[in-house]
């Protein structure tokens, strides 16, 4: 088969969690071959272990939406709920009509409702015994809230296209939208966000307007509390970061609730080698850990060469910023307690197919264990401009991660 797919898995008493990384091997190929070879791939796995999904993403240079969405429903057939995956759209340098794949799926009696937002199939929610977990994915404002004739041209600062005074407002309405949305949807399970554990902030041309973004979600927390006094914070661990959503809209959200057991969820707003990023002005907390259906997980959140006092280190040296940036990911495991063969998912955001090299020189001689970690590699920009590289990461504690082909 030409595809590389990476199984992860961890298991309580009652679920299994299952973590693919799926991508072709080759960077030639149609779509329709790419997404033959991809999706039955994951599709035999979840067959073979009667999983259902929680979340999928899928990262593509290009937006074939249509025709990727209907080979992946045709070649999946019962095991797609109706829930699209998140399909993000990186630079076009990315290579082939499909770049990676990642599912996150369970296992176990019960099995996840569909939840709809507007609507539209949105997310799901699972019941087992001591855990109640639920998963949003691709929440927006949604094309229709931007009217073409609304577009003015843009100016130009560093190199990067800045929107003018109206497309900015218009970002800017589409994230007050979104978290509304998001906001929303949890209330239908008479939850709000200081239960949600994970978010990810899918922000197209984000170095045009991060600093905006930043400031409508600073305060929408504050408003809720997420933001609170005397240093007493609920802020979800996150990433923002340069994936446009594929409908077109500047910004789409996925984000990961545990509603039961509420108070196991751990916001540790400084992990690391790294303080608290609300310091600079981002409502993020550096990682978050919770119980879910197969144990204890731990959400690294994005993270970067960026050093205690929030600012950017080995600007313009790529392999300084990737080695910076995996002491920093590492230092946050070590402090919750995780190995690297507890690690579940990763993903290295590079700046550049320069930078996509230099990692993929040096991904053979990081610390590791076994296999090492499951990395998928996207080409985005992240979200200050002299930064070049960026790493997430998922763990499950206490549970041994498996490995197999």
């Amino acid at each position: 088969m030409a595809v590389d797919l990476d199984i992860r898995s961890g298991q309580s008493s009652v679920a299994g969690e299952i973590y693919i990384s799926a991508k072709p091997k080759l960077a030639r190929g149609g779509l329709q071959e790419q997404a033959c070879e991809v999706f039955t791939g994951i599709a035999d796995i979840l067959r073979s272990k009667n999983a259902c999904i929680l979340r999928e993403r899928i990262f593509a240079p290009k937006r074939p939406a249509e025709e990727l969405l209907r080979l992946r429903s045709q070649i999946y057939d019962d095991l797609d709920d109706g829930v699209a995956p998140s399909v993000l759209v990186g630079k076009p340098e990315m290579t082939g009509p499909i770049t990676a794949v990642q599912v996150h799926a369970i296992s176990c009696d019960s099995r996840p409702e569909v939840i709809d937002v507007e609507r539209q199939p949105s997310g799901r929610i699972l019941r087992v015994p001591g855990c109640t977990y639920l998963t949003l994915s691709s929440i927006s404002a949604g094309p229709r809230s931007i009217s073409p004739r609304s577009c003015l041209p843009t100016g130009r600062r560093g190199g990067q296209a800045l929107p003018t005074g109206g497309r900015a407002k218009k970002a800017t309405e589409q994230a007050q939208a979104m978290m509304a949305k998001a906001e929303s949807a949890l209330k239908q399970f008479n939850s709000d966000f200081f239960s949600v554990v994970r978010t990810w902030m899918w922000l197209g041309r984000i170095l045009s307007w991060y600093s905006q973004f930043n400031r409508v979600r600073n305060e929408f927390f504050t408003q809720r509390g997420i933001i609170g006094k005397a240093g007493r914070q609920s802020m979800p661990a996150s990433t923002g970061i340069g994936l446009g959503p594929i409908d077109g809209s500047k910004c789409a959200m996925d984000l990961i609730a545990v509603l039961q057991p509420r108070d196991s969820i751990q916001h540790l707003q400084a992990a690391g080698r790294q303080q608290c990023a609300l310091e600079y002005g981002s409502a993020f907390s550096r990682a978050s850990r919770a119980i879910t259906p197969a144990g204890q997980t731990i959400f690294v959140s994005g993270t970067a060469s960026i050093d205690a006092n929030g600012a950017t280190t080995h600007i313009d040296d790529p392999l300084g910023q990737i080695k910076e940036t995996i002491k920093n990911v590492r230092a946050v495991l070590k402090d919750t307690a995780v190995s690297d063969e507890d690690v579940l998912q990763a993903v290295a955001y590079c700046k550049t197919t320069e930078v996509e090299q230099i990692f993929n020189d040096l991904k053979s001689t990081l610390p590791s264990t076994g296999r090492g970690w499951p990395w998928v590699t996207v080409i985005c920009d992240i979200c200050r401009p002299e930064l070049l590289f960026e790493v997430e990461a998922t763990a499950l504690k206490q549970t041994k991660a498996k490995i197999s082909d």
